[in-house]
Order: C-alpha cells, then structure tokens, then sequence
C-alpha cells in the first residue's frame, strides 16, 4: 500500500438507500472463505472474508469484470470472520459526485489488530495477480483516506470514466495508523461499502433459464443464477467473472437438457460474437480498466475488449455444441430464427452478421486446420499448441499438458466432432442461406475427414505398459503419496495398464498420464465397444492405478510418469492429482450417451454400468462441493476426504464458489434406479 492519508474532513461518501430485498442472495463457506453473492437489477456482486491467518476483504463485480479488495497484514494465530447479514444491494454517490453500483454489509472478526497490507480497486484481473503473485499495475494504485472511524479507498477509472470504491467504517475499535485495532471486547466490527461504476449486466430472468426438467439443488441453482446475463455467462466467480468460451461451451453443451433456449441462444450468441475474422473462439475477454489499459500498452486507444484466441480446444467445440441444439433441441423454426439472427461484433465492433454466418466462418477455419492430418494422419499433422504457449486446452495451467503439445481430446475428439457437426448441419440444410460455392464443396468433405481422424488420431495417444512395469511404479508412487497401493493393483491384476496419454510432446511421444478427458470421447463420439470398456476401465480403477477415489474422479494420475513429472501433478497443483466437478459431469453425461446406445454388447454395457454407479457414489458423496470449481484431497484413517482447494498453503491458487460449468448437474442427473436428489 502506499499510504493513508487523514483528513479531519475528507471528502464525504454517500450511501444511498439500501434496494429492495434481492432477486437472488446466498451464502457459501468454503474451506477459509465466506463467500456472500447478491443480485438485483443493476447490482450483482460476490463478497468474500477469508479467515485464518492471512484475513483479506474482497469484493468482486460482474460489471466490468470489476472489484475491490484489501489485504491485511499475516496474523499470529487463526482468525474467523462473522457475516452479521447479508450483503444489502445500493447506490453510492462518490466523493467526485458520480453514482457507484455497490453493496453494504457488516462483519465482525475477533482478531487484535488488523493491519492493512494492501489495498486493490480494478478490474478482477489485477485482484487475482495480487492475490496470486503479489503484483498489479502500478498505474491502478490508489491511496486511502482516514477520516474519524472510516478508511477509505476511492478512484476513478484510468479513463475518467467512474471507477471503483471500497470504505470500512469502525463500529467496534478504532484506527490506528495504518491498522485497525479491537475494541475492549477484543474484537472488530466494520461495516463494509463496496461499489463500481462498470457497465451493469442483464441477468437472465428464471422464466427464461431453466425449464422443468432442471434439478432442484438450490446451491447449483443459485450459481448459475448468479453467473447467468443476457450478454454473457460468467465463468465463475470471484477469479473469472466474465467470458470464457470453452467454459461457456462446455457448459451449455452439459446443461442443454435443463435450459430454456433464450438461455441456450444467449450462450451461443456469445461465442459467436467474440470469432476473429478467420473463425477463431475466443478464450477470454479483457473488459473495464483491463482493456484500458491493455489498449494503452498496444499504442491504442478506448476501453474495446481486448480478445484472447491462444486456446485451440474451443474453436473446436463450437459446432459440435451449436449443432447438438440446432438439430436435436431446437424445432426447424426455431434454428432457422436463431441462425438468422444478426450476432453483434464484439471482436469487430461495427461490424453486424448473422448467427449462421458467423457459424460459417467457424466451420471454414475448422475443415482448413483438419485438412493436413486428413490428408496425411500423422503426428506432425495433428492440431497443436500455438507456438511458444504450453496452454492451449482446458488444463490451461503451465503444467496441465505436462509440457505436451498435442492434447488428446482436441485431436481424437474435437476437431472430428466439429468436422461431422458441419456434415449434418450441412445435410439438414440450415446452413444454405449463409454458404458460397466454396462452402458447400468444403463441407462435402467434412464427413470424409471426419473418419480419417476418428481411425487415426486416437492411436497415436494410445499407452500400454505392461503390468510388470505399471506395479512396481504404482507401489512407488502410491508410497509416496500416502495411498493405499492394494485396491489398485487388485483392480489392474496382471493385465497391462492402457490409456490414452494426456498429450503427445513436441517429438509425437505420449505423455504418460492418466486422465479424465476420456469422458469427451464419451460425450462426443461414438467409440466402439472394445474401446469402451478399456478407456473407461482406466478411469475407473482405484487411484493411483486409475482416477477412482471415494471423494470424486480425479482429472490427472500421474503414476506411470518420471517423477519429475509427478512433481508437477501433485493434490495441490491446479490440474493435478485434484477432482473436478465438471469432469466427473462429463463422465457421467457420456456414460449416459454410451448406455442410451442399443449395439453394445452386454459385457461393454457391464463396464459402462458399473463405473456409471461407481461414480455416482462418489459425486454424491461430495454433494455439499458440486458447485465448486475443484477440491483436494488427504488419505486419514483409511479413506480419501475432501479438503477445499485453496485452504492449504502449498495450493497455487483458490477454487471459485460459483463455477459455471460445475452447475451442470442441473441437467446432469443419477440413473433412474439411484436416490433422487
């Protein structure tokens, strides 16, 4: 923090009147955070108080992609902060006259002394750098302003436009410099104004969300609730308050069964908005003072999102998804409407086409990447990395491809699914409107491509060792995690360990982790029955053979792996030996795919059944986290428990309360013959 700076008459902050009771507020205490998330009209906003040790207030704003947040000082031992209420939505007139978007609460902690570390008021983006590496920018710095009981924070956007403001008011204790001292009860009370002045979204209405099929779990409806606007899904908050194309993607494509098709099209449109002008997805979006100040770095000026496309999986998942509503949710009338429909240009503004049109452009970039691996399948050919990124699908940490550059579910599953999507969109004859000749005729040989990919690329990821290998480095890494090694080995016998490999390196060779992103291949493809039953036996072994826990699936195993690699995918890694809630959705959903089949025989359907009521145990074993982004895990008297990611200081980062694509259990439901929930 810079400094404070007292002023016996600073300039006054006014809250305005507390609005109505809102449309949607709820709670969710998470390992160290007490999460409070509140929408009504123009005021959607996600308070955090993280407890322990390192005590921080933040609040963060879906407008903008905005927020506000202090940092104290470490403290000696633990403390625990109280929410008296809920966060009240309200209008704040700032000292420079300008009307903020904002929340009042009040919340009490039973610590000595808070002293304040740092100060950040932004956009979410410089929040999460603070809290992650603890920098941000240097140009967003701003002081704070004690007066009587009250600090605050207030500055305008780097713009001018109205910005951001953060004020605690001292009911119990007193100011002390740059800290907050306990009063005589030994404790402190504050009461907490958070307000910005970015652009407010639109919430999408309930009537127009979910329909009656949706499940009736108030924590994931509350969620996606909080996460959904006409404009845009959220990724999830606090970290990822706005756009993300393969989140939303996926998570449409997920909950399609349990969404009403304003909410189905108001995904799609966004996608569709933010292609580059040769069909690219957007991965992300950079809004409010991010894009300020991103523009003013690249010699440009405005507040335009700056748009990121170095992710290749969700240029892949657009069609496949677009088509799934298209031809099989959506009646005739209403694809023609939505496909007709002009998609503004966020990616190019000014610039206005149709939703098929755009669809289109996606489908040419598509056919024109899948042309060389058709034309000649081998790895090279395949669909890697941008050069220079070790990103590039959803493991988006550094580490989550384990340093591969060819990722598995974009080359055996996507880039097919999107080739046959553009087939049978073709076929149906939605697309007519919006082809040139030179459309058609690259179309017509979708499906062709499509089967050369599906015979081909998977075997390239295809990893078998034999089990006089696979046992001892199992015993190895079982010992060194702390795990039983029995029930695995028991599960895997004397028959070798076969998968597919997280990703090829750079030099076509697999990258030996097990992995949950099998659970594409079930929800986008139609594997043959051999198949079947040995990639699902891989998941569904006992950890750390398979992925297989009592609380969950994990997405990553890195037994058969070097142990410098394991090093890298351990319970604390961001995509490493961790549960995701959306993977274990994923699974379940293409398990259900699978079954729905009728050519299986019944040893293939043996194996489906049995791991689809393996993992059905382990979800609902772990209902109170579903709508968590991920969890971690520890081995205790004989059984995995969860432990909250982000509560144990070697985690990288923190999960998010609210993810969206960890709601889809909304649609994503047991087989008839388990509980209800």
């Amino acid at each position: 923090m810079r400094r404070f700076v007292r002023a016996v008459l600073a300039a006054t902050l006014i809250a305005g009147p507390a609005l109505a009771a809102p449309d949607l507020s709820y709670r969710v205490t998470e390992g160290q955070n007490i999460n409070a998330l509140v929408r009504e009209g123009d005021v959607a906003a996600h308070l955090l108080l993280r407890n322990g040790t390192d005590p921080r207030i933040l609040v963060a704003f879906p407008a903008g992609n905005s927020g506000v947040g202090v940092w104290f000082a470490p403290l000696a031992t633990p403390a625990t902060w109280r929410l008296e209420e809920a966060p009240r939505p309200t209008i704040v007139t700032a000292p420079d006259a300008t009307r903020l978007n904002g929340i009042a609460a009040t919340a009490t902690i039973a610590a000595p002394r808070l002293t304040v570390r740092q100060a950040v008021l932004s956009n979410v983006r410089y929040l999460r750098d603070y809290q992650a590496v603890g920098q941000f920018p240097k140009e967003v710095a701003t002081d704070a302003v004690v007066a009587g009981d009250t600090i605050t924070w207030h500055r305008k956007r780097l713009d001018g436009a109205p910005g951001y403001l953060l004020r605690l008011r001292v009911l119990e204790g007193r100011i002390d410099g740059r800290a907050i001292v306990a009063g005589a009860g030994g404790r402190i009370r504050v009461a907490i104004t958070a307000a910005t002045g970015e652009t407010p979204l639109h919430g999408i209405a309930q009537r127009d969300l979910l329909n009656d099929r949706a499940a009736t779990d108030p924590a994931a409806r509350n969620a996606l609730a909080f996460l959904s606007y006409r404009e845009k899904f959220l990724a999830g908050s606090w970290r990822f308050d706005t756009y993300f194309g393969r989140d939303t993607l996926m998570s449409v494509r997920l909950l399609m069964p349990a969404l009403r098709p304003a909410a189905i099209e108001a995904g799609l449109s966004s996608v569709l908005a933010r292609l580059n002008a040769g069909g690219e997805v957007a991965h992300e979006e950079g809004i409010g003072e991010f894009a300020v100040l991103d523009n003013r770095q690249h010699g440009k000026s405005g507040d335009g999102a700056t748009l990121d496309y170095g992710m290749v999986d969700d240029d892949y998942m657009l069609a496949p998804v677009a088509a799934a509503y298209l031809l099989d949710h959506a009646d005739r009338a209403g694809a023609r409407r939505f496909l007709d429909r002009a998609i503004p240009g966020e990616a190019r503004p000014g610039v206005s086409e149709t939703a098929g049109a755009a669809l289109v452009r996606n489908l040419r970039f598509v056919i024109a990447q899948a042309q060389p691996f058709a034309a000649a399948p081998r790895a090279a050919n395949l669909v890697g990395l941008h050069d220079g990124r070790l990103t590039g699908q959803w493991r988006d940490s550094e580490e989550g491809l384990g340093r591969g550059k060819y990722a598995y579910d974009v080359n055996a599953v996507f880039v097919p699914a999107a080739l046959e999507a553009g087939a049978q969109l073709l076929a149906a004859g939605l697309l007519d409107p919006y082809l040139s000749p030179a459309d058609r005729d690259a179309l017509t040989k979708a499906a062709g491509m499509a089967a050369t990919w599906r015979a081909q690329a998977p075997d390239l990821f295809r990893v078998s060792t034999p089990a006089r290998e696979a046992i001892p480095a199992i015993r190895r890494y079982a010992q060194a995690v702390g795990v039983p090694a029995a029930p695995a080995l028991a599960a895997l016998g004397r028959d070798p360990l076969v998968y597919h490999a997280i990703a090829l390196d750079a030099r076509g060779r697999p990258v030996p982790i097990v992995n949950s992103d099998e659970g594409f291949a079930l929800l986008f493809a139609q594997p043959d029955p051999a198949s079947l039953e040995t990639y699902v036996r891989a998941l569904a072994r006992p950890f750390p053979a398979g992925l297989m826990t009592d609380i969950g699936l994990l997405v990553a195993n890195p037994a058969l792996a070097p142990r410098e690699v394991q090093a890298r995918f351990t319970p604390a890694a961001y995509h490493g030996a961790v549960v995701w809630s959306w993977q274990q959705a994923l699974f379940a959903a293409g398990l259900e795919k699978q079954l729905a089949r009728r050519d299986l025989p019944a040893s293939t359907r043996a194996v489906l059944t049995d791991t689809q009521r393996a993992l059905w145990r382990a979800i609902q074993a772990t209902r109170a986290t579903q709508s968590s982004e991920l969890w971690s895990w520890a081995y205790r008297d004989g059984r995995y428990t969860v432990v909250p990611f982000g509560a144990g200081k070697q985690d990288v980062d923190e999960s998010n309360a609210a993810q969206l694509w960890s709601t889809v259990y909304l649609a994503v439901r047991p087989p008839r013959a388990s509980p209800r929930r």
